[in-house]
C-alpha cells in the first residue's frame, strides 16, 4: 500500500510539474507571438517605407514626372523591383497616372486600388489593398520638385502572401525554440529530480511538508523549552517555551544561527558535542530562575551531529504539583473534616466505656444541633454546594487551629452558571484563609472573617484576619511565584490567588497596616470579579 501511495503521489507531482511547464509554454508562446508577428510586419512595412522614400529622391524620378515623361521612369523602378525582390515600383503623377508600373501596358492609366488620397495631400501612409496583381501592403510616398512643390507619388507593394509566409516562418520558429527548451528543461529536470530523490531518501514533497509540519507543530506545542545545536555550536531550534523561560531570565534576542556558547554560555552544550554524553534533570540558575535541564547528544550514522537541551521552571512544577485543579485545597479541607470527626468518635468511644451514658447523649445532642446550625447557616447563606462544602471543612480546620472562623451573617453566594468560576474561588478562598491562619500562627486571640457579597453580576469576596499585618515594603513583593517570609518551599498562596483573579478578570486589593515594630493591626484582602448565576436562581 505504501508503494502504491508513493507512486500516486509521484504521478501527481508530474502531472503538476507538467502543468506548470505547459502553461509557462502557452504563456511564453503568446506573449513572444503578440511582440515578434507585429515586429515582422513593421519591418516588412519599414521596408517598403525606405525604398518608396529612397525612389522619391532620385531626380530622375520627379524630373520625369515634372516633365511628363515615363520611359526612364518605368526602366529606373524595373530594375529597382528585381533587385529588392518586391512586388512593385509605381510612379504616379498628382492626377494619379501612372508612369510605371510591372505591366508596361497601364502606363498612362489611372492608378487602381485607392489609399494614395493622403500622399496626395503630401502625407506619408500605409496600407493593404487589391491592385491589379493582386493583394497587396502599399507605402505611399509623397514626390517633390526641386523647389517643394509636390509632382507625384511614389508606391512600393509587397504581396501580402509573402508577408503572412514571412510570419509564419517566424511563427513556427519561435515554437520549435519554446519546443526546444520545454524538452532541455523537462530532461534537465528529470536528472536533477533523481538526485534530488536521493538526496531527501525517497520522500515524496508531501511527505516531507506534512513530517516538517507536524514536527514545527510538536516542538512548539511541548511545555518544556527546547534548544538545538549543530556540530559546530550554532543554534538550529529554539521553541517558543524555551524563548518564553529565557525571557523571564534577562536572555532576550533571536538565538538563531548564534554560537551557544555566546547566547546561552551555562547550558554548557558544546561540552555536549566533545563529550558525547548525556546529561538528565540537573538543576541549573539562571538569574534567579531555577531550571530543571537534560542535555543529549544527537547522533548520526554513529557520528555526533549536535546536541539538544530540555529545561523547565523548577517552580512551575511544584505549583502544578500543588495545583492540580485545586485539589490540594479540596484535600485540605476534607482532611481537617475528617480529622474532626474522629475527635468526636473518640470522645464518644471513651464515653461509651465508660458507661456515662447520659452524659454522652448530652454530648451527641450538643455536637449535632452545632453542627446543624452550621450547616443550616451555610446552606442558607452559600447556595453553591461546592463552595458550602469547602467552607464547612474550612471551619472544621479552623476549630483545629484554635481559629475562630466567622462567616458574616449577611453574606450570600447564589450557585454559579458556570463550574471553572467556583472552582477558580475555592482557590482564591482557601489560599486566603490559609495564608490568614498562618499569619495569626502564636497568637493568642485567632480571628478570622470571610465576607462574601453578590450585587448585579460581580461578587465581592473579603478575608479579614486580626493578625500582624503585612509590612508596605512586603506588599509589593508578596504575589511574586516563590515569595515567602517563611523559608523555602513556599510562597505559593498568593501567587495563585494572583492567577485566578486574572483569569477571571477581577481585581485584588490588600489593607494592612502591619509594621515590624506593631501586632494586632491586622490584614483585609478584597476580591471582586464578575459572577453568572444560574438562570434558574433566583436573587
Amino acid at each position: 500500500m505504501a508503494r502504491k501511495k508513493g507512486i500516486g503521489l509521484r504521478t501527481k507531482v508530474a502531472v503538476m510539474v507538467s502543468a506548470v511547464v505547459l502553461l509557462v509554454l502557452l504563456v511564453l508562446y503568446f506573449i513572444f507571438r503578440n511582440q515578434i508577428i507585429p515586429q515582422t510586419r513593421h519591418a516588412l512595412e519599414d521596408k517598403a517605407y525606405a525604398i518608396a522614400r529612397t525612389i522619391a529622391l532620385i531626380p530622375l524620378v520627379s524630373d520625369g514626372l515634372s516633365s511628363g515623361s515615363s520611359k526612364e521612369i518605368q526602366a529606373y523602378t524595373s530594375k529597382i523591383t528585381r533587385r529588392n525582390d518586391i512586388m512593385f515600383v509605381v510612379v504616379i503623377d498628382m492626377n494619379s497616372i501612372r508612369y510605371s508600373h510591372p505591366d508596361a501596358a497601364l502606363i498612362g492609366k489611372p492608378f487602381a486600388g485607392g489609399g494614395q488620397q493622403a500622399a496626395l495631400r503630401g502625407e506619408e501612409s500605409i496600407s493593404e489593398g487589391e491592385g491589379m496583381l493582386g493583394r497587396s501592403l502599399r507605402a505611399f510616398v509623397p514626390v517633390y520638385a526641386g523647389q517643394g512643390h509636390q509632382v507625384g507619388v511614389i508606391v512600393v507593394g509587397l504581396s501580402m502572401e509573402r508577408v503572412q509566409k514571412l510570419v509564419r516562418q517566424n511563427e513556427w520558429t519561435l515554437i520549435a525554440i519554446l519546443l526546444s527548451g520545454a524538452l532541455l528543461g523537462a530532461g534537465g529536470a528529470f536528472i536533477l529530480g533523481l538526485k534530488i530523490k536521493r538526496m531527501i531518501f525517497g520522500m515524496e514533497p508531501a511527505d516531507i511538508t506534512q513530517l516538517l509540519q507536524e514536527r514545527s507543530a510538536m516542538l512548539q506545542s511541548i511545555r518544556e523549552g527546547i534548544i538545538a545545536v549543530d556540530e559546530k555550536g550554532i543554534i538550529t531550534m529554539v521553541n517558543v517555551e524555551a524563548e518564553r523561560l529565557l525571557f523571564r531570565a534577562g536572555i532576550a534576542g533571536n538565538g538563531m544561527t548564534r554560537k551557544i556558547s555566546g547566547y546561552w554560555p551555562e547550558l554548557r552544550l558544546e561540552q555536549v558535542l566533545i563529550s558525547g554524553e548525556a546529561w538528565q534533570d540537573q538543576e541549573l540558575e539562571l538569574n534567579g530562575i531555577t531550571l530543571l535541564v537534560s542535555r543529549v547528544p544527537i547522533r548520526v550514522n554513529g557520528e555526533t551531529a549536535g546536541a539538544i537541551a530540555t529545561f523547565r521552571d523548577k517552580t512551575e512544577l511544584v505549583v502544578l504539583a500543588e495545583r492540580l485543579s485545586g485539589i490540594a485545597v479540596y484535600a485540605d479541607a476534607l482532611r481537617a473534616g475528617a480529622h474532626e470527626f474522629m475527635n468526636k468518635l473518640h470522645v464518644i468511644m471513651g464515653m461509651t466505656h465508660m458507661g456515662l451514658y447520659d452524659e454522652l447523649q448530652q454530648y451527641i445532642s450538643g455536637t449535632v444541633g452545632n453542627y446543624q446550625n452550621e450547616i443550616g447557616s451555610i446552606a442558607r447563606q452559600i447556595k453553591d454546594p461546592v463552595m458550602a462544602g469547602f467552607l464547612l471543612g474550612k471551619l472544621s480546620r479552623a476549630r483545629e487551629t484554635g481559629t475562630e472562623l466567622v462567616l458574616a451573617g449577611d453574606s450570600y453566594l447564589p450557585e454559579a452558571a458556570d463550574p471553572q468560576t467556583i472552582h477558580e474561588l475555592i482557590t482564591i478562598a482557601g489560599n486566603l484563609l490559609d495564608n490568614a491562619m498562618d499569619a495569626l500562627e502564636g497568637q493568642a486571640a485567632r480571628k478570622i472573617k470571610l465576607a462574601i457579597y453578590y450585587e448585579q453580576g460581580t461578587l465581592r469576596c473579603t478575608v479579614q484576619d486580626n493578625g500582624p499585618g503585612i509590612p508596605e515594603r512586603l506588599q509589593q513583593q508578596m504575589y511574586g511565584q516563590g515569595f515567602s517570609t517563611k523559608g523555602e518551599g513556599r510562597g505559593f498562596g498568593l501567587y495563585l490567588v494572583r492567577k485566578s483573579v486574572e483569569k477571571l478578570e477581577g481585581r485584588l486589593t490588600v489593607i494592612s497596616h502591619g509594621v515590624e515594630e506593631t501586632e494586632g493591626t491586622g490584614t483585609a484582602f478584597t476580591v471582586e470579579v464578575p459572577y453568572a448565576v444560574k438562570d434558574e436562581e433566583i436573587l
